[in-house]
């Protein structure tokens, strides 16, 4: 179901590998359109559906901002990184060669709710003013604040092997402002074995449906 868009507003396919500053600069050039912001950042390794405003369409953007949002994530299990990625250093490593399937699922019903969770250090929340992560970068200790989080509903789909960590693929829908790299470290936590988000797709905001997007 296509939904109707507010005017100015643009639904694009952000692919991974880029910053989401990127897809803003990428969109300037080909439009020819300097006012231009977007309802919600996506990490350089996510990809998935981003809502670009454009002109008169920047002041939808705070309530668009506000909207749940649904994720496809895939989860690693046996590393944990510093940034709560794939993209990360390793802080800590164990050999995870199998989780039990009921086990498992009985862990993730029990997140659906509201959690409460410490943000990335990595992340672009303030704190005296500056992103937390120029501070991690720095190599400072950042006192990362916890937030309520909610998981909405979830879906499990799949757990395998890749490159010989064990993973799962999970479908989060959650509130605005929630870390999926968060919600993959708590997942970790409740199974006692580090984890990390190793690929991210956010597929819809709101109604607004990544298979609606246009790619750049």
């Amino acid at each position: 179901m296509v939904v109707d868009l507010p005017e100015q507003i643009l639904l694009i396919d952000k692919p991974s590998g880029i910053t989401s500053f990127d897809v803003i600069r990428i969109l300037r050039k080909k439009l020819g359109v300097w006012k231009m912001g977007h309802a919600g950042t996506l990490d350089p390794m996510a990809s998935g559906l981003m809502l670009i405003g454009i002109e008169s369409g920047t002041k939808a953007l705070t309530t668009l901002l506000k909207l749940p949002k649904t994720y496809e994530a895939e989860i690693c299990f046996g590393i944990a990184t510093d940034t709560g990625d794939i993209t990360g250093k390793i802080v800590e490593e164990k050999i995870v060669t199998a989780i039990d399937r009921p086990l498992l699922k009985n862990v993730l019903e029990g997140m659906v709710g509201t959690l409460q969770l410490k943000v990335p250090a990595y992340s672009a929340i303030k704190q005296g003013g500056e992103a937390l992560y120029k501070k991690a970068r720095r190599g400072e200790v950042v006192d990362t604040p916890v937030r309520p989080m909610t998981i909405d509903s979830l879906e499990f789909q799949d757990m395998f092997t890749k490159d010989g960590k064990l993973r799962v693929l999970v479908i989060f829908s959650v509130s605005s402002g929630s870390y999926i790299r968060s919600i993959a470290e708590e997942l970790g936590r409740r199974l006692s074995v580090p984890a990390t988000l190793s690929a991210l797709r956010r597929i819809s905001i709101g109604d607004f449906l990544v298979t609606d997007a246009q790619s750049l």
